[in-house]
């Protein structure tokens, strides 16, 4: 391909680009100052995304976003390998936290420890992947119960906080925080959850880690495989 060609593509891609959740419908206008394009350009560019299905101008002569783009991003999501798309968040919740990240899934009357990533320090909460554990006590499972169980009223509390921390509710020596996990479409995908000693895990401690959850969480929504169910 030329260089021409090359910098044609790098300016499409970047009209593609500026389009988001705020930025979801454009006049030709608006992707000019957006891009730093001038609106010839983006007009030329724009007709061929438009005519390949990348973007579609309504009525209102607004662009917005082409099926063709949903069509790669199902295919894009149907290839994800959950582990790699939530191993990483549990080694930045680790390095953020200093403390144990692992990822809940529930089975039953039990949660399954999918993803672990485990504390650097001699003194740590410390389970292995695969581990069951009860789905009615701990952080996780707390978490996983309130979306599992939309009737509850103590479900309907974790879900209006947006998270869950106990302290020795499943053993007394153990503390964690846990949020829920979703995919782009608010489907639970499972539970994200920091886990330590009871007394490394003071106010500050809880705060932080619920902080950097909710933070990993609401960036891993986006990358998550969509629910088929």
């Amino acid at each position: 391909m030329s260089k021409t060609g090359v910098d044609a593509v790098g300016r499409a891609l970047a009209i593609l680009k500026a389009f988001s959740a705020q930025r979801a419908a454009m006049t030709l206008t608006e992707i000019s100052q957006a891009t730093d394009l001038y609106k010839s350009t983006v007009l030329r560019l724009a007709s061929s995304l438009e005519a390949d299905g990348f973007l579609v101008r309504g009525a209102d002569r607004l662009f917005r976003p082409g099926p063709e783009l949903s069509r790669l991003g199902a295919l894009y999501q149907r290839g994800v390998d959950l582990s790699e798309v939530i191993r990483p968040s549990l080694r930045r919740l680790v390095e953020a936290t200093g403390e144990t990240a692992s990822f809940y899934v529930a089975d039953g009357d039990e949660r399954i420890c999918l993803y672990r990533v485990n504390s650097p320090r001699s003194v740590r909460h410390h389970l292995e992947e695969g581990q069951r554990l009860p789905i009615d006590r701990g952080a996780a499972g707390r978490v996983l119960t309130a979306y599992g169980e939309p009737t509850s009223a103590e479900g309907k509390k974790i879900r209006d906080r947006g998270f869950y921390v106990s302290i020795g509710e499943r053993d007394p020596e153990v503390a964690a925080a846990a949020v829920p996990l979703t995919d782009v479409h608010g489907k639970l995908r499972g539970a994200l959850s920091v886990s330590t000693i009871r007394a490394r895990f003071d106010a500050d401690a809880r705060k932080a880690a619920v902080e950097v959850l909710k933070s990993e969480a609401k960036a891993l929504a986006s990358l998550l495989p969509a629910s088929e169910r």
